[in-house]
């Protein structure tokens, strides 16, 4: 998941159905801070009790910032995964941004399929 913010950098972490279906959260391997990523790139992992499962950039961009926090306490996301945000990347492209799901057109094509 994306999340667009006011400064043009994009927030990425998992969204709630992801966050459901891996179960109670055990560790999260952020990308470094500084690091240029391609549109689709494996960048990062969380692993769970259930599984792992990687995170790909959304965008081409620099990553701008880490959600230190997940490395000691990886079970925020479980509490709420929209605000236990775990990386920021500022795109090369802003344009980009607006080919990416908000949240909400993201729940409702899970629900679309879910039926």
């Amino acid at each position: 998941m994306g999340q667009k913010e006011t400064d043009g950098t994009i927030t990425v972490g998992i969204t709630q159905h992801a966050q459901e279906l891996l179960g109670d959260m055990v560790f999260v391997e952020n990308p470094a801070v500084g690091r240029q990523l391609k549109a689709k790139e494996e960048c990062a992992v969380v692993e769970s009790v259930k599984a792992a499962a990687d995170i790909y950039a959304p965008v081409t961009g620099v990553v701008v910032g880490v959600n230190s926090e997940l490395s000691d306490a990886p079970e925020k996301i479980n509490a709420d995964p929209y605000s236990a945000w775990m990386f920021k990347i500022k795109p090369d492209n802003a344009a980009d941004v607006d080919t990416l799901m908000d949240a909400t057109a993201y729940q409702t094509l899970v629900d679309s399929e879910a039926h």
